[in-house]
């Protein structure tokens, strides 16, 4: 297994641009890596936080029971 880090170019490019270099990488079933790029994440954080819904509080309630 390797371990992959982000350039120091990238750290120094335009903050405001998204970047299309992988911010790192997964290992599929085949043993493939997949770069994970800042859109794939943005993109992922975008939809998510669409289809978030608070927590009730009942259902908060019976948790700590």
């Amino acid at each position: 297994m390797s371990l992959h880090t982000l350039d120091i170019r990238n750290a120094n490019s335009d903050k405001n641009a998204m970047s299309t270099e992988p911010a790192g990488y997964v290992i599929d079933e085949q043993g493939r890596e997949i770069a994970i790029t800042e859109q794939m994440i943005q993109r992922a954080c975008t939809e998510l936080d669409q289809h978030w819904t608070p927590v009730s509080p009942a259902m908060s309630a019976s948790a700590r029971a």
